[in-house]
């Protein structure tokens, strides 16, 4: 599973004209999963997100988590962190997971971000949307739960 997290001042996700997710500050998750993930990645992710230090303290260093700045969530489904552009011009997805398995572990990932305590806004599972972002800082991570020490 690959995540790009972003720290944002405001992010909103509009499908078919109308906004269906917006969020304040808090941090816009674009989410991927590969063929092979298991809810353990969810819940690793899940539980890295909620850890992560990505927001200012009362010194201006990027040492608050979620929690600590009062943050919200925005998890936006996107298949294309797989797209495998080594050969050629058109990107390969043959790392991605099928819809099925991608939609039930973007549903885990979610709702292990809710057992945490987060109110969790969403995008819309295989639709078109566009998806406003207010990047604050800019900072954005990349997190991966393959490779990881433990499940």
């Amino acid at each position: 599973m690959r995540l790009v997290v972003q720290r944002v001042r405001r992010a909103a996700v509009t499908v078919d004209g109308e906004v269906t997710a917006a969020i304040g500050p808090g941090a816009l998750i674009f989410i991927g999963v590969a063929r092979g993930d298991t809810i353990f990645d969810a819940a690793f992710l899940a539980r890295k997100v909620a850890q992560l230090r990505i927001f200012d303290d009362r010194e201006g260093r990027l040492n608050a988590s979620i929690d600590d700045a009062g943050g919200e969530l925005l998890v936006v489904s996107q298949f294309t962190l797989y797209g495998d552009c080594r050969k050629g011009t058109r990107p390969s997805y043959v790392e991605a997971a099928p819809a099925g398995e991608a939609a039930a572990l973007y549903q885990e990932f979610m709702g292990r971000l809710r057992q945490l305590g987060y109110v969790v806004r969403q995008g819309e599972f295989r639709k078109r949307m566009l998806v406003e972002i207010h990047n604050d800082g800019p900072v954005t991570l990349i997190l991966e739960s393959r490779g990881r020490t433990r499940p």
